[in-house]
């Protein structure tokens, strides 16, 4: 597939598009700087091994992609969604935001309207398919691609066919997904996250995560 990952240049961003890439997928890097985008993407298929990485404009990134991952700082969210959500029309919109409010990133702080993938989906509409996921990955390890990604991710949205996708591209990449339900529930992984952030603080952590226990064992691998 083509994915585009709009705030590529970001440790989360980045370390996405680089493991997607290394398991075959074009991904093309977008950001409000053309030259920019085409600048860090070069730089990402050298440090990947690989030559499928792209920049280009974040509306022409969104145009481009079958699905378009958006992993901007909470500050930047809704001007990006506003350059990409003409280019989302029947697409599957991966939304990583995680509504922190610098200085106080420790303390959860959510939207009045709820979580911010269902205000994504709210301002979008029923053709485009919002799915929440990978807030609760540390975005170092994700960018070190000698690192095993040793947590579990919350896959949330409306549809279920569009979760399972991302279900496997997580898969794909090495990290253990769950479907956990509709958008609703995103509250949950996006409020984590500051709770992992004071975890990794008070206990001198270098990016704690979550995983799922008490797995039958006759359920096996959810993947």
């Amino acid at each position: 597939m083509k994915i585009a990952i709009i705030g590529g240049s970001g440790s989360l961003g980045r370390g996405l598009a680089m493991r997607w890439a290394r398991s075959s997928h074009s991904v093309i890097v977008g950001s409000r700087d053309s030259a920019k985008a085409a600048e860090v993407a070069a730089q990402m298929n050298t440090d990947a091994g690989v030559t499928s990485i792209t920049g280009a404009s974040n509306q022409d990134a969104a145009s481009q992609a079958d699905i378009v991952a958006l992993t901007v700082p909470y500050a930047n969210h809704s001007e990006s969604l506003k350059q990409i959500a003409s280019a989302l029309d029947g697409k599957i919109l991966i939304d990583v935001t995680v509504p922190l409010k610098p200085p106080k990133v420790r303390t959860v702080s959510l939207p009045e309207d709820g979580p911010v993938a269902k205000t994504s989906q709210t301002i979008l509409g029923d053709n485009v398919r919002v799915v929440s996921a990978f807030q609760n990955v540390a975005a170092a390890h994700l960018a070190d691609l000698d690192h095993a990604i040793d947590c579990d991710v919350l896959v949330c949205g409306n549809d279920v066919d569009a979760r399972e996708t991302v279900i496997g591209l997580a898969n794909e990449i090495g990290i253990k997904a769950w479907h956990a339900g509709v958008i609703d529930n995103s509250v949950v992984a996006e409020a984590l996250t500051s709770v992992l952030i004071f975890i990794n603080g008070k206990y001198k952590i270098p990016g704690a995560g979550i995983q799922i226990s008490g797995i039958p064992a006759d359920l096996g691998d959810p993947q």
